[in-house]
């Protein structure tokens, strides 16, 4: 797998963000020194975009970052700016502590610090485990499981700090109930859940909120590989019979990171179309 360089975030405009994340859905019309700054992880394409604009959408100035769809990232950072917010965006393996560090640290000094952390960075490498070899294993796990440690251990200091923030860490159903193939996913995807849980713990005191959402079968990129006959099959074991859309689970998440759900941490919401039921 393509290792991408160091941050090479693009610097914009500069600014601080002081509002309360429980304060919900800011104005647009507020000066962009007191707007909130939301981080999203993987926020390049799918999910992850659809997440970042509609955090735009909500007033939050963003900080995205991808590993290598780069003109993705832009047009999403395009659509952002469309929404009249600022956003910085560039390169970072979430795997790797070092560059989550410096790509916060630069997203921080761009756009003030961070009231959210959403982390949808994710990567597949489906085999059954007899074919697994050690490199697929340990890349979905750096990518989707470390990837949520190295964010959460870098902001969480200063959302204790300042006794507020929001985390919403995205697994899946996968992590719920296990697919066949899918032993390094799954692993990661439940690791996520569990890990979230313990962090809520760690942080309520502090006024700091965790939680997870677990899409199922979502519209995007990565499901596409499937095939028609794959997604036919699946349609009889989902109970609205079609696949999500990625705005489905960025309206979950936005509901998340406002006031309206100040009293909900250390949940696992599921957006599955009712797979699991």
């Amino acid at each position: 797998m393509e290792v991408p360089s160091p941050c090479d975030g693009i610097r914009l405009a500069s600014g601080r963000a002081t509002d309360r994340l429980n304060r919900g859905r800011q104005d647009p019309a507020v000066s962009p020194s007191d707007r909130q700054v939301a981080l999203v992880t993987g926020g390049s394409r799918g999910i992850g975009r659809a997440i970042a604009v509609q955090l735009a959408r909500d007033g939050f100035d963003v900080a995205l970052c991808y590993r290598q769809a780069a003109e993705a990232a832009a047009e999403t950072a395009e659509r952002i700016r469309g929404l009249g917010h600022r956003v910085f965006h560039g390169t970072c393996d979430v795997s790797e502590l070092d560059d989550v560090q410096r790509f916060i640290k630069a997203a921080e000094e761009d756009l003030g610090e961070l009231a959210l952390a959403v982390n949808c960075a994710g990567i597949v490498k489906d085999n059954p485990l007899v074919l697994m070899d050690q490199g697929a294993w340990k890349d979905v796990l750096g990518t989707n499981l470390d990837g949520v440690f190295n964010v959460c251990r870098t902001v969480v200091f200063g959302f204790l700090k300042r006794r507020r923030g929001g985390i919403v860490n995205i697994s899946s159903v996968a992590g719920v109930y296990g697919n066949a193939t899918q032993t390094n996913y799954c692993a990661a995807k439940a690791g996520i859940i569990g890990f979230s849980k313990a962090l809520a713990k760690e942080v309520g005191p502090y006024g700091v909120r965790v939680n997870v959402v677990a899409p199922g079968f979502i519209t995007t990129q990565m499901t596409e590989g499937l095939g028609p006959k794959v997604a036919e099959r699946l349609m009889p074991s989902i109970a609205l019979r079609r696949l999500g859309e990625a705005a489905e689970v960025a309206d979950l998440v936005s509901f998340l990171a406002s006031n309206r759900a100040a009293y909900i941490t250390g949940q696992v919401i599921q957006v599955d179309g009712g797979i699991t039921l």
